[in-house]
């Protein structure tokens, strides 16, 4: 029998509503409630409208546990990200969360931190909620966690980064084209000298743009310089001190590749900062193309945040209404679209 504890105004516990109570309001049997709140199809229409409003005026609230209990489906889906604070994944999960909420499906929102260990905690509090699915961006060095999450066989899906020594299903953009692509942008614009400030080890999205800007580099036969690459923090608020390193330390460059548009935003307010400016002295281009509303509109590699979600949400979905094991991939494209921070050199 489902039933949900209430309190009244003054704090103490007051009575719940059950099944039962909401049949003798209506002089309907407890199976028949149930099976009218559940909507199922041999009930008909004006029974299971009479019990559904009874059930409203009661302040009745199914009890989720009992619910999976007699189903085994909890109608809920995990979603679990670095940074809900980056726009990046803040459009991505409006969008996971409104689509899933026209198929029936409660979301619950964790953010890791880019913490391993806060990944963990939310991957097992997620399990031990019952969800139906997850849909997850993991963090850097994530793969054992990753794994316990396959060993427990919750259907999920990798959103944004992948583990080439895991066969999951994700859905990604293409991170070595986009760094092929914006390496080539500013070296056709003249540049040959690029700062890259990559995002941590363990992610793949900065093992893969490294390989599309060194590409670039040797295809424009411009020596490639580890100097020129840095490694900075990807969380907001915490990447400021090893920027200024890379402004601070001597490094002669002219241009600089971003991992993503908030770390780009970033490089741009601390050379603003130095009494510089953008493009006139350095030129930036980001990662992720957020839409913002500052005058200067930041030059970035593209990729679908929406189509992202969707793709996300639909392969989860398949694989919870087909019980599906096969593994998908999706991988789209990316794109430059140019702004006002790059300029020609020379």
């Amino acid at each position: 029998m489902d039933r949900e504890k209430t309190s009244n105004s003054s704090g103490r516990k007051r009575r719940t509503v059950t099944l039962r109570d909401i049949g003798l309001a209506t002089g309907y049997s407890a199976n028949t409630v149930s099976r009218s709140l559940a909507d199922k199809p041999d009930i008909a229409p004006e029974t299971k409208e009479k019990i559904r409003k009874a059930a409203e005026q009661m302040g009745y609230i199914v009890n989720a546990s009992a619910s999976f209990l007699r189903s085994g489906v909890s109608r809920i889906i995990s979603i679990i990200v670095g940074d809900i604070s980056n726009p990046h994944f803040s459009v991505m999960v409006k969008e996971m969360q409104t689509l899933l909420q026209k198929k029936g499906y409660t979301c619950v929102i964790f953010n890791t931190e880019e913490k391993p260990a806060l990944e963990k905690q939310a991957i097992v509090t997620s399990l031990s909620q019952n969800v139906d699915g997850i849909l997850i961006c993991p963090c850097p060095n994530g793969e054992e966690n990753i794994a316990f999450l396959r060993s427990h066989h919750t259907p999920f899906v990798l959103v944004g980064r992948r583990f080439f020594t895991q066969d999951t299903s994700y859905v990604i953009c293409d991170d070595e084209g986009g760094g092929y692509l914006a390496t080539r942008y500013l070296l056709t614009m003249g540049h040959r000298d690029i700062l890259f400030l990559n995002g941590p080890g363990g992610i793949s999205s900065s093992a893969e743009r490294l390989l599309g800007y060194q590409r670039a580099l040797e295809e424009a036969n411009v020596p490639y310089r580890s100097a020129l690459v840095r490694t900075v923090p990807i969380i907001s608020g915490k990447m400021e001190e090893k920027i200024l390193q890379a402004l601070e330390d001597g490094i002669s460059y002219t241009a600089i590749l971003a991992f993503s548009d908030l770390v780009a935003w970033q490089m741009i307010c601390l050379i603003c900062r130095r009494g510089q400016s953008i493009p006139k002295d350095y030129s930036v281009i980001g990662f992720d193309n957020i839409k913002t509303m500052y005058p200067l509109r930041l030059t970035s590699v593209s990729s679908s945040k929406t189509t992202m979600a969707r793709r996300a949400v639909e392969l989860l979905l398949g694989k919870l209404e087909h019980r599906s094991e096969e593994e998908k991939h999706f991988v789209l494209e990316t794109r430059i679209v140019e702004g006002d921070t790059v300029s020609r050199r020379g």
